[in-house]
């Protein structure tokens, strides 16, 4: 108990010094940086929950936004480098590096926005025909899983983050673009996911205590 406690007080001092090399070595504490995920998980998931219910414009267009703004900027990077590099024999160097990076936060914060909308694998069909407490227990058995899984991403993300610029990891192709700002992105989209769990499961509760039908079916596009 104490080395975690330690760990924990390095790990906190490394963030308020903002210096990546310590962030990153007070990282590699195993326990305190999982402790560590573990908060900003479920604490970082209801502070992103409360301010998407604060603003319901927000609520509504926050992933939808994100997702066709880089989705558009991947496609018009293609098209136009393309043409560029078949007709005129010219490229942008970092025209093939960083479409993978927008990809990335394309898809963490899809996987946030389908999270919302319940479009995951969920077993629909086998769930519906159990009891009203079986289905509550999968659901809930479905956001510990989640929570879980977000805790590990973000606290292996925000490791290889530091790592990267501590190291000054520069995104190819570019003399100043580093590759942590897209990094960050992805803890930062597991939060968000995290938020939108705990927002399903906070729902599914609600439904549960009002008699309401529990298996409820969101589509893409919503």
């Amino acid at each position: 108990m104490p080395g975690i406690f330690e760990g924990i007080s390095a790990l906190i001092s490394a963030l308020f010094s903002g210096d990546s090399f310590m962030i990153a070595d007070a990282m590699n504490h195993g326990p305190a940086a999982y402790l560590f995920g573990t908060v900003l998980a479920i604490v970082g998931g209801c502070l992103i929950m409360l301010l998407l219910r604060a603003v319901p414009l927000l609520d509504k267009y926050f992933e939808k936004t994100i997702l066709v703004a880089t989705y558009l900027t991947i496609a018009a990077i293609i098209f136009v480098e393309v043409i560029r590099r078949f007709v005129f024999q010219v490229q942008a160097p970092w025209s093939t590096t960083l479409p993978p990076y927008l990809f990335l936060i394309m898809t963490w914060v899809g996987c946030a926005y389908n999270t919302r909308l319940r479009a995951h694998l969920r077993f629909t069909e086998f769930r519906a025909n159990m009891p009203r407490s079986g289905q509550l227990f999968c659901m809930t058995l479905d956001a510990v899983l989640w929570v879980t899984f977000a805790v590990i991403v973000i606290t292996t993300t925000i490791k290889q983050t530091a790592n990267s610029a501590s190291n000054f990891q520069i995104l190819l192709g570019t003399d100043d673009v580093m590759q942590w700002w897209f990094y960050i992105c992805v803890p930062l989209s597991w939060m968000l996911l995290s938020g939108r769990v705990i927002e399903n499961s906070i729902d599914d509760f609600r439904r549960y205590r009002e008699g309401e039908p529990m298996m409820i079916q969101g589509g893409l596009g919503e």
